[in-house]
């Protein structure tokens, strides 16, 4: 069975950025016919452990529990809130307290939500350059979602296509077939 660790930066709750995460690792999962364990981490359920470990340099036994999931995962989905431009400071915080080679060769599918599709360079211009540094394999497409994509046929495409995509290389494969159509509005996935 292929583990897929769910890093998610939303602040709120309920959180646009986790939906999003939520719905990539059910494309990623439905990519591997279903044969995934997922384990989505809240960083802000975390945020106090990351902080002190950026302070003392000792993780909490919840933060090294947080580490160990994205660390011995197959595969990562690692989804932030656009705050200034940028990724959020907890988003960055937490990759910070990783060790440097953890994440070398691991699949990586980056995402971010924001209000306005102005930010949506955010994935070239910020959370690629992260993930190469890290030396993780980041999946080809990217994934943003302005407030106004919820419930959009493109961000269904979008969605899909990573996540085939990050199935693919968490199995070794890489396929370029695109997956089927099978679009859920925004209500249904609001009413489940």
């Amino acid at each position: 069975m292929t583990a897929i660790a769910v890093v998610t930066a939303g602040l709120s709750q309920p959180s646009s950025t986790r939906l999003l995460a939520d719905q990539l690792a059910a494309a990623t999962r439905e990519a591997l016919g279903g044969d995934a364990e997922v384990t989505v981490i809240e960083l802000r359920d975390i945020a106090v452990d990351v902080t002190n470990n950026m302070l003392t340099g000792f993780p909490s036994p919840k933060l090294s529990a947080a580490i160990e999931t994205v660390t011995a995962a197959d595969a990562l989905i690692a989804v932030t809130p656009v705050f200034t431009a940028s990724y959020s400071g907890l988003f960055k915080s937490f990759f910070d307290v990783l060790d440097k080679d953890s994440l070398v060769g691991k699949p990586v599918l980056i995402a971010a939500t924001g209000g306005t599709e102005r930010h949506s360079l955010v994935l070239d211009y910020q959370l690629r350059p992260m993930f190469a540094y890290l030396r993780a394999e980041v999946t080809p497409t990217g994934v943003y979602a302005a407030s106004s994509d919820f419930g959009s046929p493109s961000l269904h495409d979008r969605v899909r296509r990573a996540g085939a995509e990050l199935a693919d290389r968490a199995t070794g494969l890489r396929t370029t077939e695109k997956p089927a159509d099978t679009f859920t509005p925004f209500e249904q996935l609001l009413a489940q």
